[in-house]
């Protein structure tokens, strides 16, 4: 399984077999999944991070992450 879907599955445990399924069927579907693990992946970074504007970007990444995981949700 790739990191992509298992970051997907950590947020919907329950759909673990369908997440399985849609994605290897549904290139638009492994795309928003990509993107919630990379988004994921640079928020845990800001997070970790002392930059003036860290938590503006922690923020921001923080919506970004929501709104794909509703995305994500919407296409179950």
């Amino acid at each position: 399984m790739s990191s992509n879907l298992a970051a997907v599955i950590r947020w919907f445990p329950s759909q673990k077999q369908a997440i399985q399924e849609r994605a290897a069927c549904d290139e638009s579907f492994r795309s928003m999944c990509e993107d919630l693990a990379d988004a994921e992946s640079v928020l845990q970074k800001l997070e970790n991070s002392r930059s003036p504007k860290r938590d503006q970007r922690c923020s921001e990444y923080r919506e970004l992450v929501d709104s794909l995981a509703k995305e994500i949700a919407a296409a179950l």
